[in-house]
């Protein structure tokens, strides 16, 4: 009986989380052109461009560019979630992006966006990845080459 009962609370649990990063999310997005958090990597000059698909049934779309110090989104659309945030990773699995750097959250509604890298070195990451810290979701990602 209480496996049964832990079973199920888990089950909600995860739902509720998962429910969280889903469309029709009256949840304040977040400033996208605010700085990153700072690193003392140095940043490569060279431009690395992508295009983000959707992961995991969310829809993600548009054009990453990485150029000197600054991230640039265009065109970029993703399904709403409230607490969205885009990260350079190494895959576009959880745990690529638990060990990748966050670089800020991400207005799932504003084509253009333009974010300041400050520091971090993009040239050590494969993926731009817009990811739902809340739910623990990836929406999409984007391999930069």
């Amino acid at each position: 009986m209480r496996k049964t009962l832990a079973l199920a609370a888990a089950a909600v649990a995860l739902a509720a989380g998962l429910t969280a990063c889903s469309a029709g999310s009256d949840a304040a997005t977040s400033t996208p052109s605010a700085t990153s958090s700072s690193s003392s990597s140095s940043t490569a000059t060279s431009t690395r461009t992508g295009t983000f698909a959707g992961l995991n049934d969310k829809k993600v779309a548009g054009t990453v560019t990485i150029s000197g110090d600054t991230i640039t989104l265009s065109g970029f659309s993703s399904d709403e979630g409230p607490d969205l945030h885009l990260y350079l990773a190494n895959g576009t699995d959880e745990a690529a992006v638990a060990a990748g750097k966050e670089i800020k959250g991400v207005a799932y509604d504003q084509a253009n966006q333009t974010f300041e890298l400050n520091g971090v070195d993009a040239s050590a990451f494969t993926d731009v990845v817009v990811h739902c810290d809340k739910a623990k979701a990836v929406f999409g990602a984007a391999s930069l080459s």
